[in-house]
């Protein structure tokens, strides 16, 4: 069922209404620069607000293949596409924090700066509630991604338009140095098209959140 909501608030209280009857996974999808973290960061903000402790976010961009691997493939251009990614690893991770049965799970964390994801760079601890999730392949229906459904109680998508996408993503690669045509490549041959696939090919989510 899909419940147009633009409100954080509506999906902070849905979870909440949740939480009490065990561990909540949360999918939190959306094209790259729609946002996924700023929101994921207030979402757990608000259920911490009201109970400490309770929420945590999970990046699924922790789980990019490295570049190591990326390079020699000749993938490197394609970063953050959905054949970039430990699909894998992410099941599994999310398999452990379903059973609940370690006193904490590591998580890896990507560093944009670095372009490297840092093993075991967070902790979350049994007694977490609430895993917020935010990725932008979360939700793609196709194989290996769509072993991930069953893994999330609550999903989310946040609509954003293309212009406001093209902004966002010229900003950030300006921010980090790159000149106009490495910007260029990777807006027109990766991060839009990838956005495109995101609104295209998703599941439909129970939120959708609009952050245009």
């Amino acid at each position: 069922m899909t419940r147009d909501m633009t409100a954080l608030a509506a999906l902070t209280a849905h979870i909440e209404a949740q939480a009490g009857l065990g561990r909540v996974i949360v999918a939190l999808a959306g094209a790259p620069g729609s946002g996924k973290s700023t929101l994921a960061d207030k979402l757990v903000g608000r259920l911490n607000a009201r109970q400490p402790g309770l929420a945590a976010v999970l990046p699924m961009d922790g789980y990019h293949y490295d570049d190591l691997y990326l390079v020699p493939a000749g993938l490197r251009p394609r970063k953050g596409a959905p054949h970039t990614f430990d699909v894998g690893g992410l099941y599994h991770t999310l398999k452990r924090l379903r059973a609940r049965d370690e006193p904490e799970v590591a998580v890896p964390v990507f560093d944009r700066q670095i372009e490297i994801a840092r093993a075991g760079a967070r902790l979350i601890p049994a007694d977490v509630g609430v895993i917020v999730v935010e990725g932008n392949w979360l939700l793609l229906d196709q194989t290996p991604w769509d072993r991930l459904r069953p893994m999330f109680d609550v999903t989310a998508m946040i609509d954003v338009p293309e212009h406001a996408l093209r902004a966002r993503l010229r900003g950030r690669w300006e921010r980090l140095g790159l000149t106009e045509p490495e910007i260029a490549a990777k807006l027109e041959e990766n991060d839009l098209p990838n956005g495109r696939l995101v609104r295209d090919a998703s599941v439909a989510a129970e939120f959708r959140l609009s952050n245009g």
